[in-house]
């Protein structure tokens, strides 16, 4: 697909912050499967295609929220207790990497890290199930260390300043209109994979390249 070019100059690229569900992992289409059944359970019935609009790129917190918001009252603090091993379940049965994923890793020239909205249990079990852990170890960020998650900034800029590198000088790979959004408000380059549940359109907006194809972001990333 044609991949459209960011509007501002950007300084030379010095780190690539990789979200992890449905850019690694491709964990999204699994996740939302038992994300519909827990939804139901606790009374909050919605399809795959509303949880992938309200919910995907979201971390755990924001997600309780608004389900409290929409039920009106406080869940318990282990309300997700009973289903958490739903998901495990489900990674452990049928997770792989998202398609093309180590090609790019393999050819991939920058330093890098992911930044993600899952809790660092989760990050350790999936990007470990795919082979992927290692590659990344030591610089793996969640949304659990900063204030506010995703499409909040503050995730990747803590990964920025963890790793010492200017904002101008990151870019993020996201799949979620939340992750491109927190991106454009940290004030980094965002690339934008449409390969899984998020449609294009979702993605696209400024200093943003849209792709479909996780091989081609090597590629992307040298222009």
């Amino acid at each position: 697909m044609n991949a459209a070019r960011p509007h501002t100059p950007w300084p030379e690229p010095e780190l690539v912050i990789f979200d992890c569900d449905g850019v690694l992992v491709d964990s999204e289409k699994l996740a939302v499967k038992v994300d519909a059944f827990v939804l139901a359970a606790v009374g909050w019935p919605l399809s795959e295609a509303e949880i992938v609009e309200r919910f995907v790129g979201r971390s755990y917190r924001d997600m309780t929220t608004a389900i409290e918001q929409h039920l009106g009252r406080a869940l318990p603090a282990d309300w997700d207790a009973p289903y958490r091993h739903l998901y495990q379940e489900a990674f452990d049965a049928d997770l792989t990497e998202v398609d093309g994923v180590t090609q790019a890793l393999d050819a991939l020239t920058l330093p890098s890290c992911v930044a993600s909205s899952s809790s660092h249990e989760g990050l350790r079990h999936t990007l470990g199930l795919t082979g992927l852990y290692e590659r990344f170890e030591g610089r793996i960020f969640s949304a659990s260390e900063v204030a506010h998650g995703k499409p909040a900034p503050d995730l990747f800029l803590h990964a920025a300043r963890t790793l010492g590198v200017e904002p101008a000088r990151c870019v993020v790979v996201e799949d979620s209109r939340y992750g491109v959004a927190a991106a454009r408000a940290a004030g980094m380059r965002a690339y934008g994979y449409c390969g899984g549940l998020t449609p294009a359109q979702w993605l696209e907006g400024p200093d943003t390249t849209v792709f479909d194809d996780m091989r081609e972001l090597p590629a992307l990333l040298a222009r």
